[in-house]
């Protein structure tokens, strides 16, 4: 079949819950429903491009199961991947999924699809796909004019595509190219052909969001700073950037101090797409993910300082990936994909807890239409994915459900409190607790980001000696001596990583925990201690 040219479909999900009014548009760097209210597209990627040029998972549990497990893990939308050839070659597309399948001999997986979706087996492929690996810097697939990449023709099948979608309302977005990339890469051709394809696609289904991939694997956004992208409508427009543990090398994680390695390359991205969002653009991580066996050191580094640049800058994004195994992959049937957020067989989550972790990140902290409350700082997490709280005066602070979170200000003079009272956050003694109190002038009540990662929040006790936040096993809210913060390659500073987080996302149980006085007392400052 050759190198496919692969694009991608936004699909949101909707289930009762979500009130969410179509079509779905961009307001400055938010994107926001047909009311002005922002939607927060939370989204998994579920493979459709590989070369049965069918979803994978078909052959292991029915669609709807698996739809209702993504929309049970927290996920609102689906960036469905496709390959062109199935819009733009008639002989492929008019292919039934059987005899799809039958060319490759996967015969298990005909004999999987007949039990668990036996409604498409004998439907063509572009019908199967309507309700339902690349990528390397040598295929000949990743820029216009590569030997795989006709520019005329991606027009052309994303036309057709966005065609076939026109009125479909739940698809809410088209990404026009994933990871452009390759010796052949240039602004020039960038800015002749993307504006060409953004054109194409608005002109046949004007719903739409239209989501520019950048180049470099679709980390390079840059040269948008100095040359804008000129279209003829508004209100549309998304950019879309791509970012793993192995995008900053493969064992730069493990080869360098962790905190210096967030540092740099958190800068990396703010110089490089990052900026985006300042400039009043949304900014769409299409790609994310780690090894959720857990076992990859170099990807667990990264992905706490990942969620770190998530939550503060409140992205849009898409995990890779859905998918727990494909039917063939590089040559190897049933291949085991240890990205997937499903397990082999597409019973469950693989991994329960990295799903518990990104959660948080699943709802928005901010945007349009979503001021309950005055705006505030939440403390987050991101090893954990939770933030500082507690559940009643008479516990300790420590981590729990960010929609429980504490609303913190952060004065111009370092200190933390709470908002709407005189508690600050205050530390007496390295391997203790923290407390809330009200003198809040000493060091020990000025907080401070500091290490390149700008994730170790740090005060100082009355001898002078430094400590930073960090989180006890039973998830109590503790300080510490500050680790990692240079050289030091083999620690893990994660415990201690805490990012301010602008937030107007009430929590109701804040609000009766400040309320309540402790039993048996009144409602005084000097009880409000670790």
């Amino acid at each position: 079949m050759g190198s496919f040219i692969t694009s991608s479909i936004l699909l949101l999900i909707l289930f009762s819950s979500v009130l969410t009014s179509f079509p779905l548009s961009t307001n400055s760097r938010w994107i926001v429903d047909d009311r002005g209210r922002r939607v927060k597209l939370a989204c998994v990627n579920w493979a459709s491009h590989m070369e049965p040029v069918l979803a994978e998972g078909l052959s292991k549990q029915p669609m709807d199961t698996i739809a209702k497990r993504i929309v049970s893990m927290g996920f609102n939308c689906v960036r469905f991947t496709w390959p062109l050839y199935l819009i733009t070659n008639d002989s492929l597309a008019s292919l039934t999924v059987r005899q799809s399948f039958q060319r490759l001999d996967l015969l298990e997986s005909i004999a999987g699809i007949e039990a668990k979706n036996p409604s498409i087996i004998d439907v063509s492929l572009i019908n199967a796909f309507q309700p339902g690996w690349c990528c390397s810097n040598l295929d000949d697939n990743g820029f216009f004019g590569d030997k795989y990449f006709d520019p005329d023709l991606w027009i052309t099948g994303l036309t057709r595509m966005a065609t076939l979608f026109n009125g479909v309302t739940n698809v809410v977005g088209m990404s026009l190219r994933n990871e452009p990339r390759g010796p052949k890469q240039n602004v020039n051709d960038w800015y002749k052909y993307m504006p060409k394809a953004a054109e194409a696609v608005h002109k046949a289904n004007p719903d739409v969001l239209v989501i520019l991939s950048g180049l470099s694997f679709d980390r390079d956004l840059s040269f948008i700073q100095d040359q804008g992208v000129k279209l003829t409508f508004s209100g549309k427009l998304v950019y879309e950037a791509h970012w793993y543990g192995f995008s900053d090398g493969q064992t730069t994680w493990l080869d360098d101090n962790p905190n210096e390695v967030c540092g740099r390359v958190g800068t990396y991205m703010m110089r490089t797409s990052g900026y985006l969002v300042d400039q009043g653009y949304p900014l769409f991580i299409g790609e994310f993910g780690i090894d959720q066996s857990g076992s990859n050191v170099n990807g667990n580094r990264y992905m706490s300082c990942f969620l770190g640049v998530a939550a503060e800058l409140d992205l849009d994004w898409a995990l890779w990936t859905l998918v727990g195994s494909y039917y063939t992959r590089v040559g190897v049937v049933g291949l085991n994909e240890h990205y997937g957020a499903m397990d082999y067989n597409w019973c469950g989550a693989r991994n329960s807890s990295f799903i518990q972790r990104i959660s948080s990140l699943q709802s928005p902290f901010r945007g349009p239409g979503l001021s309950e409350v005055k705006h505030h700082k939440v403390i987050y997490h991101p090893l954990t994915g939770l933030c500082i709280t507690r559940k009643s005066l008479a516990h300790p602070l420590r981590l729990g459900p960010c929609t429980d979170s504490y609303p913190w200000s952060y004065s111009p003079h370092k200190t933390l409190v709470v908002q709407g009272t005189r508690f600050c956050l205050q530390t007496d003694a390295s391997g203790t607790s923290v407390k809330l109190g009200i003198l809040c002038t000493d060091s020990n009540s000025k907080w401070e980001m500091i290490s390149d990662s700008k994730m170790h929040l740090s005060a100082k006790l009355r001898d002078g000696k430094s400590i930073c936040l960090d989180v006890a096993s039973d998830n109590t809210i503790i300080t510490n001596r500050c680790k990692c913060i240079s050289k030091d390659k083999t620690c893990d500073p994660s415990s201690q990583w805490f990012k301010l987080v602008d937030s107007t996302r009430s929590s109701t149980r804040v609000q009766r925990s400040l309320s309540q006085p402790l039993p048996g007392k009144s409602l005084d400052p000097n009880h409000l201690i670790g």
